[in-house]
This record gives C-alpha cells, structure tokens and sequence, in this order.
C-alpha cells in the first residue's frame, strides 16, 4: 500500500471515529423528557461539515430559513452543529417551503469535503510526478 492511499484510509478511519464520537456525545447532550414528547415537540440537530456556525452571520442565515420551517434555536452545541425544536403542527407548512424542513446539514456535505480533499491528495502526486519524470 501505497503512502498516500494509507494516509487516506487513517484519514477516512479517523473521521467516522469522530463522526461516532460525536452521535454518542449528541446522544448525551439531548435527554428529552416525556413533557418534551407528549407536547407536541419535534426537534433535530442541524450540522456543518466547515463548522459555519462559528461565523455570525451564516448562523443567522441557516436560523432564518430555519424560522420558515417552524424551526427555533434551542442550544448550540458547537461551532459545526445547533438543535432546533419546532411544534409538531408546523408540519402543515412544509409544502410551502422550498427545502426539506427536516434536513440536517446546511453548506458543503461530507462526501463532497472528502472527494476534494482526494482529488487534491492525486492531483498534488501528479504534479510531484511531473515535476520528478519531467527533470529526468
């Protein structure tokens, strides 16, 4: 195996074991009472594979379409993920909408960061190899 494509499996290894770290931390961080479920709450967690919810304004931004879906701001766990609550009866709405009021990633997803980052790893060995068959 080849030094780039066993970085790139250590890499690939090392995010889903982050990935899982954070379902069981979210997992933690949320009890929900009865109360929370018998009243009529839906609540969900809103993630951002380049952590946006560290600038202000892209916060705000994601909150705003948010709010159009019924969708309230109850903590912010970090700087790449928020949970929302909303009543259950905003569900009649949603039709309205022009994107899915249940989704849980806003900006760039993971599987596109990935394939970036793989085709930046081939494209820096192709230069390097360029660079090293060409000056031969």
């Amino acid at each position: 195996m080849t030094a780039p494509v066993g970085a790139t499996i250590a890499a690939a290894a090392a995010a889903a074991a982050a990935a899982a770290r954070m379902r069981k931390e979210e997992e933690v961080m949320t009890p929900y009472t009865a109360e929370d479920l018998t009243e009529g709450w839906e609540f969900k967690i809103l993630r951002s594979t380049t952590n946006a919810f560290k600038h202000p304004e892209k916060m705000r931004s994601a909150l705003e379409a948010e709010a159009r879906a019924g969708w309230v701001l109850l903590e912010k766990f970090d700087e790449g993920r928020i949970r929302l609550k909303r009543p259950a009866s905003a569900r009649a709405s949603d039709t309205n909408l022009d994107f899915d009021a249940y989704r849980t990633r806003v900006g760039i997803s993971e599987g596109r960061i990935a394939l970036l980052i793989v085709l930046a790893t081939l494209g820096a060995i192709g230069v390097v190899l360029f660079v090293v068959l060409g000056s031969s």
